[in-house]
């Protein structure tokens, strides 16, 4: 048999070992490289035989004993094959869609389909790091849409307006939209923590600007009171009353049902809100499991809710057999479920009437939790009134110090410091 002189190629290679059933096997390749391989867990359930590699004996014996431990233990192997995008799809479809509501889904899926697929889906979701997050979030606050979804280039000629003729519209991101593609990025990765796909969430790792919110759009008593007057004899005066009265979403006020009102008990539950998910009108559990709320009905909305019904079949009646039975305590003239961003035919024309342009309907649940905390009622009661999923949301969010509130606080301080000394 030929000799093996230690210069040679054979020389420099280690023999393959032969070690134990399952252990795997350990052997330096003809460029001084060490190679381990072992059958382990995968994340789809199955067993793959997975290499590793290192500069020396030693480096691989540890990766696969770590690798091997963790199989022992039913953790799987680092998911290598897959990339961000076929993890997001699968994240999406298995786990956001059956247990997030239909609008989060939308909402999910918009900024996976978006942003994080093109600007990211690339990327193995086991090598993705802080950099790469960071240069992401950076280049979606700085791209034009327009630019980088060729919009401008789609168009007719003669419509063109942005990038297509060289005039960048700057059409970039909110603020408040790269939160949320940022949101969407941290939630999915930390799901992928939890399926033991990856070891760290890298999103956690990366910052964004929040976004400033103009908190200060609730009515003062004369508005609200020159708004009620003015929707006084209105079809829908009882919605603006519950909306003012009980701080209820837009929502909660269409989709409430007759069924949730207790005339004996004198109470309301607050079960389900109306919006339209998918091309159609849905009935959904409300936002969060602290908006499922039941409130008293007392002076004002009670005796509103009570005209409102006389109404509703006074419109019952005229409208014959054109009429569409549900049990919604808010309909259109033919009682089928009034579409949620119809609203605004009701309240545009009632604010400009109020003298209150630039008041969004919302900013009638605002002036509720505002005018209850100025009345001196606990943050914690205001909390369970308006169906916020934290204190902090009141408090943070919607309280804000009236005028009145600072004047009065001021003018307690003068009076300690310039009266009599003690």
């Amino acid at each position: 048999m030929p000799s093996t002189t230690p210069g040679s190629s054979n020389g420099r290679r280690k023999e393959r070992r032969k070690r134990a059933n399952g252990q795997g096997s350990i052997y330096q390749r003809g460029d001084g490289l060490w190679v381990g391989a072992a059958y382990v867990l995968m994340p789809d359930g199955t067993t793959k035989r997975r290499p590793v590699y290192g500069k020396s004996e030693e480096i691989v014996r540890g990766k696969l004993t770590e690798l091997q431990a963790n199989s022992d233990q039913g953790i799987p192997a680092d998911a290598t094959g897959w990339t961000v995008e076929r993890f997001l799809t699968v994240w999406l479809a298995q786990t956001v869609k059956p247990n997030r509501q239909p609008n989060t889904y939308v909402t999910y899926e918009k900024a996976v389909r978006l942003y994080l697929i093109p600007g990211l889906g690339k990327k193995r979701l086991n090598r993705l790091s802080g950099a790469d997050v960071r240069q992401f979030i950076r280049r979606t606050e700085t791209t034009c849409r327009c630019c980088e979804m060729g919009r401008d280039k789609a168009r007719p000629e003669q419509e063109r307006r942005c990038c297509a003729v060289g005039q960048c519209c700057n059409r970039r991101p909110s603020k408040r939209q790269v939160q949320v593609v940022h949101a969407v990025l941290r939630n999915a990765l930390q799901a992928a923590v939890r399926e033991e796909l990856i070891r760290r969430n890298v999103a956690k790792l990366v910052q964004v600007s929040t976004p400033r919110y103009n908190v200060d759009r609730g009515l003062t008593v004369e508005q609200a009171h020159r708004l009620l007057d003015e929707a006084a004899g209105n079809r829908l005066y009882a919605l603006l009353v519950l909306a003012l009265f009980l701080g209820m979403r837009r929502g909660e006020l269409l989709g409430l049902q007759w069924s949730d009102i207790d005339t004996d008990r004198e109470t309301l539950t607050i079960r389900h809100t109306l919006q339209r998910v998918g091309g159609e009108l849905r009935l959904l559990p409300p936002k969060t499991e602290d908006s499922e709320r039941t409130l008293s009905l007392l002076g004002l909305v009670a005796d509103a809710l009570t005209e409102h019904r006389k109404l509703q079949q006074a419109e019952r009646d005229a409208a014959g057999d054109r009429w569409v039975t549900t049990d919604h305590v808010f309909t259109t003239k033919i009682g089928t479920a009034i579409e949620p961003d119809n609203l605004r035919r009701f309240w545009m024309p009632l604010r400009q009437a109020a003298g209150l342009d630039g008041v969004v309907f919302h900013g009638l649940r605002h002036t509720c939790v505002t005018l209850l905390l100025d009345l001196g009622v606990p943050p914690h009661i205001v909390r369970d009134i308006a169906g916020h999923s934290a204190i902090e949301v009141t408090m943070t969010i919607y309280a804000h110090a009236s005028m009145g509130e600072k004047r009065r606080a001021l003018g307690r301080l003068d009076g300690h410091l310039t009266g009599p000394r003690p």
